[in-house]
């Protein structure tokens, strides 16, 4: 089996998208399905120093990159609209990962003309709040192709059932299809007995919590900053850091670091940037604490990672998996309100062997429901029924033209 994975991006800066789409990729490798990607070199206002047009292994997938031509919201590329165009009958399904881009619109009118089937997996972006931001851009993208991306596909791939229900309930879409997202095991697997005390502010002469991915308007910081600044502006709780290990638009993260200044709260509070590879694993072990106020989920991948560290989590109630979350044991839940998470904040930190308690829930949750291997199975089932479904129906269209002859 053949399967197509088309995202716009992959760069590091564009958060969980970019990462997930490897990670799934190598799992269905590792089960036997011929998994490739193809994108654009995108990298915010620069590009990817990578190989154009021709396949190349990049983190361990044969991708495809095709140069980003004009506008990062839209990420328009010509080359791989026409290699789509030559390509797209060699594979037997797509996988569409975003709606309002290039490349998925592309890659949908040739599926659709060569009657391939695919997914298209919104990652949030159709939920009730992804709607309200920007809605005249939006609304003109649904017209100009989404409707008709979204009409056309054999199912809309959702990672919660939060998502789905959301989704549904504003758009007039069906044939919904819920597959979870995975967790790198090695995250897992590194852990021992040992780390639990790394828990304890006993233990640790500055913990900090940990935010990780793009700084953006969703992501609640505008409310967690002011709450965080307060609650560690005396003690117990001054000797409290917070990482913020992501980037994003210029401009917006020049008010939030304002907004720090204002609250004299610098010296508590570091901007690192984004970090791959092991520096993210060094942050992502070493937090007391994960943050994720964000105003929409539709999967929450950095706490799933942290929870797979044996770090609990303090999330929004806005997160799609919060029920998951808080049904394990494995952190805090707060109404997304700056009183809320001020409170809620402080009783995680003075909570040593509450952190200890939810962060082994957590780790315990991530390796029984979490991890690709557990992910990669019902994605390759639902790839393979897809198949059967595009088999039946060309036979029958086959047995029906012999009857009129």
């Amino acid at each position: 089996m053949k399967v197509l994975h088309v995202i716009p991006f992959v760069a590091s800066r564009y958060g969980g998208p970019s990462q997930a789409v490897f990670h799934m990729c190598r799992g269905l490798r590792d089960a036997g399905v011929d998994a490739s990607v193809l994108t654009t070199d995108a990298d915010g206002p620069g590009r990817l120093p990578v190989k154009l047009g021709d396949e190349i292994d990049y983190r361990g997938v044969p991708t495809r990159f095709f140069p980003r031509q004009w506008s990062e919201a839209f990420k328009y590329s010509r080359p791989l609209s026409r290699w789509l165009d030559r390509h797209v009958a060699e594979f037997d399904v797509l996988h569409l990962h975003s709606v309002y881009s290039h490349s998925s619109l592309a890659a949908g009118r040739a599926a659709r003309r060569e009657g391939i089937p695919y997914l298209v997996r919104p990652y949030g972006t159709l939920s009730s709040w992804a709607l309200k931001f920007k809605p005249v851009r939006k609304r003109v993208f649904w017209y100009l192709g989404v409707k008709r991306l979204l009409a056309g596909a054999a199912a809309i791939h959702y990672t919660s059932q939060a998502e789905r229900r959301d989704a549904e309930s504003g758009l007039a879409i069906t044939r919904g299809v819920v597959l979870p997202l995975g967790v790198d095991s090695t995250l897992i697997d590194v852990q021992t007995a040992e780390d639990a005390p790394r828990r304890s502010t006993s233990a640790a002469d500055a913990p900090y919590v940990l935010m990780l991915g793009r700084l953006h308007v969703k992501k609640g910081l505008d409310l967690f900053l002011p709450a965080f600044c307060r609650v560690t502006g005396q003690p117990p709780f001054d000797r409290w850091k917070l990482l913020l290990v992501g980037d994003g638009d210029a401009a917006y993260v020049e008010r939030l670091k304002a907004m720090v200044r204002e609250a004299g709260a610098e010296e508590r509070v570091t901007f690192a940037g984004w970090l791959d590879g092991s520096a993210k694993s060094d942050a992502l072990r070493g937090a007391a604490l994960l943050a994720m106020p964000s105003h929409q989920e539709n999967f929450g991948l950095s706490a799933f990672e942290a929870m797979a560290c044996g770090v609990a989590v303090l999330v929004s109630d806005q997160i799609d998996t919060a029920d998951e979350i808080a049904q394990a044991g494995a952190g805090w839940i707060s109404p997304l309100t700056e009183a809320d998470l001020e409170r809620t904040l402080g009783l995680a930190m003075e909570d040593d062997a509450g952190r200890v308690t939810r962060g082994e829930a957590g780790r315990d949750l991530v390796w029984r429901r979490f991890t690709w291997s557990a992910a990669t199975e019902p994605l390759v089932a639902f790839y393979e029924q897809l198949l059967a479904e595009r088999r039946r129906t060309a036979e029958g269209v086959a047995a029906e033209g012999v009857r009129v002859g």
